[in-house]
């Protein structure tokens, strides 16, 4: 019998295959899915507790699970229906993975500033902070409350595109946010716990994909030369449009995406104007 044998190299062309989470595939895989992450929100586990506790003293006994604590409901009112929705895509991200010492942490010019420069890297451009201020901000935003945020996707530096759900309730450390993006890159996806809900999870790429096809891309860039109320200039959008604001979400440079129809300079966050 003759053995076959495979080319030289296609193992490491596997390697080098994007990795993101399949979410069809897992759907019929309990086993899988019914496994929370064990990285999870703080607020998101004593929220259970409680929820087990009313559902209790409710329902005679029988436990009505509610929704986690820390993950807020998006009011539905009226504008959110009629009023096209608001998408943020943040480039550029800074979420590098690399093992120091024993364990794998997410890198940062203030904790890594030797590690990086023995590798001949610029701490300068290892900025996470920046994301995480941004997702913060975003999800806490007025906008996000009134139900108009649609989704929010993180595309890192190394191309990597990830999606953050609008009800999901970011840590208030950096700590506990680095260590859930640490999760995320690595196990390509964060399950919300008691539920099989995928809160934040790697997709894969181009992010055009998942934007509507009636939605106008704008860019925010300090080069840029249109300077724009932004109250003014989302008043002229037709209400059954969405809009998708992309912003860089790195320390230095500008966001160079071919799907951006326009780029403005003006105040980042609107949201009390849209």
């Amino acid at each position: 019998m003759v053995r076959h044998y495979t080319m030289k190299g296609q193992k490491k062309r596997k390697k080098r295959e994007e990795r993101y989470h399949k979410e069809e595939e897992e759907e019929g895989d309990d086993a899988v899915d019914d496994e929370p992450t064990h990285v999870e929100v703080e607020e998101e586990a004593a929220a259970g507790k409680r929820a087990k506790t009313e559902g209790e003293a409710q329902g005679g006994g029988q436990v009505q699970v509610g929704d986690l604590d820390g993950i807020p409901i998006s009011l539905s009112s009226d504008t959110s229906k009629t009023k096209g929705g608001v998408i943020f895509v943040l480039e550029k991200a800074s979420l590098e993975v690399a093992k120091v010492g024993k364990t794998y942490q997410i890198l940062n010019s203030e904790d890594h500033g030797n590690f990086l420069r023995k590798n001949n890297k610029n701490p300068a451009d290892y900025r996470p902070d920046i994301v995480y201020q941004a997702l913060l901000m975003i999800l806490d935003s007025p906008l996000n409350k009134a139900g108009r945020l649609r989704a929010v996707y993180v595309k890192t530096d190394k191309g990597v595109l990830f999606e953050v759900k609008p009800h999901v309730r970011i840590p208030r450390t950096y700590k506990r946010f680095a260590g859930i993006m640490l999760q995320l890159l690595q196990k390509l996806s964060i399950t919300a716990v008691g539920k099989r809900e995928k809160l934040l999870r790697v997709i894969k790429n181009p992010v055009t994909q998942y934007l509507p096809l009636n939605s106008r891309k704008i860019g925010f860039s300090y080069s840029s030369e249109k300077l724009v109320e932004m109250r003014d200039y989302v008043a002229t959008v037709p209400d059954n449009t969405d809009l998708v604001f992309v912003v860089g979400a790195m320390a230095h440079g500008k966001i160079e995406s071919d799907y951006i129809e326009d780029f403005i300079a003006g105040k980042l966050f609107m949201c009390h104007s849209i």
